[in-house]
């Protein structure tokens, strides 16, 4: 890097003094710029740290930055105990959450916007969050209090960080991250707008150095105290030139004007020392961070003709893709033009001749930049690097291809309250009912859930909805089938609420095998095809109708739609005393102004075996019947054995009603499938007109519905 010169101290006292004021201006010039010349890299911003003595960026513009972890608590634990149902134990869950705090910038900033955890968006680019927490923004004010989370966690003496920006984060919720706390990133922005090389070099230099030449950056993050570092980070690839105009340092254009220096000033000129062929490149790259590509390292090329060394150069700082190419190719026509180099000696006269002034010799039109200037015994010694005249054709820029992270606005809740029929292959003793939720915007992730048992007397909650369901409403109407053969005639359109969510096709050994179930209304219906119609809207057909006993009917428009998979569903069991109360829900997502709430009368579908099949009555030749039957379970649904289904229930056991025209009632009891009609009952009951048995399965905690069949005179 040249040497630079400070004169302002030697003004004041004439020529003379200028050239011993240039002596003293060099020390401030030396402390100015002491210290290490390795600049930022660009891995230094993209690395989350918290270790002791880690270099905080000052940022300007809008940059991502992953910041410094400065103060965190332990993980904290969490648990909960779930009944297992019948025959299982309870299952106690844990969960994880932490506080801490991350320092974002050693210079006050405007506000943070994107916030990503492990490459994910944690906080989307409207300020909506994907998960639930805590979460403070200090900007990094003068007068910038103490965060009081942490101040209520540490003793007396908490650091506010005046003058630096830093975020807060309260109960993060771990489970999504490993346990642990996630890599953060955040995109932060200091100053409204693009900012300038000057201006940066302005402010961190404290005024000593000015001007208004300079490259205009989306962002930059200067790491580190020291000018000289931050110099040579920007020089090679923005072309920084500083002059002594002696009252400060001053940026100048790198084509400014040229000053001649006469013939009678020059003491000595020394022979040009040219540069070896592979000392100038033929092709330089610029790394650096492409905000159109969620600010990951880009890369612009520039290439001239001839030569085949190459250069590679990085700044921290975000550009432009077009922005990145110009300053490509302005560095390598700079390495072009600079070739040679000469060593002068002047009067005291030249001393005003600061580095990085242009400067012509005597009797020749070439140009000349100085690149050092040394004070002698007898005059001034300066280092001058040749100006050659350069062209190329400089090519369109392109910032690349990129799969940024979604970022879908969380949106409202739809949930739905479920009492079905047993979907598991152990029979419960307790009421089930299930919770199915989404949302209209695909960014929908989970709801907190409360259940009320008296009224909204009183709230329990019962944590967060599984993940999220495939829910719609039926736009058209679905006539009633048996629920015996698969129906072929009947179809429904269904609207999903919103375009990401899918649907599929199931051939006959998925059917079988439980596939493409799904709740219409309040009956379970399972389809084999599904057919795209347009976003988010699908055709059903190839229907298995009443599944999981649940009851075939007709459907109308405006019915809901839930697609049943174990995932999406989460199991809530009331006690076995909720049995036909109302239980009352609400869910409280991150996009729910107010909590949504639903109901449904516990009836206990999960509790009632399903209704016995090919009911019939022969009649025997005495004049009476034989009444037989065919058992279901609530459980064995994929037919293991190919034999029976199991009982499911403690004991087997039915009710029969014999309904009478008059609606008079009679009622017997049987342990097996099958019950004789006596020819005198029969007969008697017949002079009344037709008669109508009724069969049910008593379970262990419900009574299944009717199977009905008439026998007339």
């Amino acid at each position: 890097m040249a040497t630079l010169v400070l004169t302002a101290a030697g003004s004041l006292l004439g020529p003379v003094g200028g050239a011993v004021g240039a002596l003293i201006g060099q020390a401030i010039d030396g402390r100015l710029l002491a210290g290490s010349r390795k600049g930022p890299r660009l891995q230094d911003l993209k690395v989350q740290t918290s270790s002791y003595g880690a270099a905080i960026p000052k940022l300007f513009g809008t940059m991502r930055v992953a910041g410094s972890v400065v103060w965190s608590t332990d993980l904290i634990e969490h648990r909960s105990k779930k009944s297992g149902g019948k025959g299982r134990p309870s299952i106690t869950s844990y969960s994880y959450t932490a506080s801490f705090a991350v320092l974002l910038s050693a210079r006050p900033i405007r506000s943070v916007s994107r916030i990503w955890a492990d490459g994910n968006l944690l906080r989307g680019s409207a300020g909506d969050w994907k998960s639930e927490m805590g979460f403070r923004l200090h900007l990094g004010g003068e007068d910038q209090a103490v965060d009081p989370f942490i101040a209520s966690a540490e003793a007396a003496g908490t650091p506010a960080y005046r003058g630096c920006a830093y975020a807060v984060f309260e109960n993060m919720a771990l489970e999504n991250f490993g346990n642990r706390i996630p890599s953060l990133t955040f995109e932060v922005e200091a100053d409204a707008g693009p900012v300038g090389t000057s201006a940066v070099l302005a402010e961190l230099s404290g005024g000593l150095i000015g001007g208004e030449a300079g490259t205009q950056l989306h962002g930059f993050a200067a790491v580190g105290d020291s000018m000289a570092g931050l110099i040579e980070a920007l020089r090679p690839a923005l072309g920084v030139e500083l002059v002594d105009d002696g009252a400060m340092l001053r940026m100048v254009e790198p084509d400014a004007v040229a000053t001649d220096i006469p013939l009678a000033s020059l003491a000595e000129e020394r022979t040009e020392t040219l540069p070896g062929a592979g000392q100038v490149p033929a092709a330089l790259t610029l790394t650096y961070y492409e905000p159109a590509r969620d600010y990951q390292a880009g890369v612009q090329a520039a290439r001239r003709p001839g030569g085949v060394a190459t250069e590679q150069i990085e700044v921290a700082a975000a550009l432009e893709a077009g922005a990145a190419r110009a300053i490509a190719d302005e560095a390598l026509m700079r390495r072009a033009r600079e070739q040679g180099r000469r060593r002068i000696r002047c009067d005291w006269a030249q001393l005003t001749l600061a580095p990085g002034r242009l400067v012509r010799l005597p009797g020749s039109a070439d140009l000349w930049r100085v690149a050092e200037r040394g004070v002698l015994r007898d005059g001034v010694q300066l280092e001058l690097r040749r100006i050659h005249a350069a062209s190329f054709a400089s090519a369109v820029a392109e910032p690349g291809r990129s799969v940024p992270a979604p970022d879908h606005l969380h949106g409202p809740t739809v949930v739905h309250l479920l009492d079905l029929p047993n979907l598991d292959e152990t029979a419960p003793d307790v009421p089930r009912l299930h919770i199915a939720a989404a949302g209209p915007s695909p960014g929908w992730r989970r709801a907190q859930l409360l259940v009320s048992l008296d009224d909204g007397a009183s709230w329990t909650p019962i944590g967060a909805t599984a993940a999220p369901a495939i829910l719609g409403t039926t736009i058209s109407a679905l006539g009633s089938a048996p629920e015996d053969l698969l129906d072929l005639r009947n179809m429904v359109d269904v609207q999903l609420l919103h375009d990401e969510m899918a649907l599929q096709d199931a051939d006959a050994g998925r059917l079988l095998s439980g596939e493409n179930l799904a709740l219409i209304g309040d009956e379970l219906v399972q389809f084999g095809r599904a057919e795209p119609i347009s976003a988010g809207l699908w055709r059903l057909s190839r229907l298995l109708r009443g599944r999981r006993g649940s009851l075939p009917s007709a459907h109308a428009i405006g019915e809901r739609f839930v697609l049943i998979e174990a995932e999406t569903l989460l199991a809530y069991d009331p006690p076995k005393s909720a049995a036909g109360a109302q239980v009352r829900l609400l869910a409280s997502g991150l996009g729910d102004a107010i909590p949504v709430e639903t109901s449904v009368a516990a009836i206990g579908e999960a509790l009632r075996p399903p209704s016995p099949a090919h009911l019939t009555a022969r009649s025997r030749t005495d004049g009476g019947y034989d009444v037989r039957w065919v058992r279901r379970s609530r459980t064995g649904w994929a037919w293991i054995d190919g034999a029976d289904a199991p009982l499911g229930e403690t004991m087997e056991r039915y009710r029969i009603r014999i309904v009478r025209a008059d609606g008079s009632v009679q009622e017997h009891e049987a342990d097996s499938p099958e019950f004789t009609y006596e020819a005198a009952d029969l007969g008697a009951d017949l002079t009344l007109g037709s008669v109508e048995l009724h069969v049910q399965q008593v379970g262990s905690g419900a009574i299944s519905r009717p199977a009905l069949i008439t026998i007339t005179a």
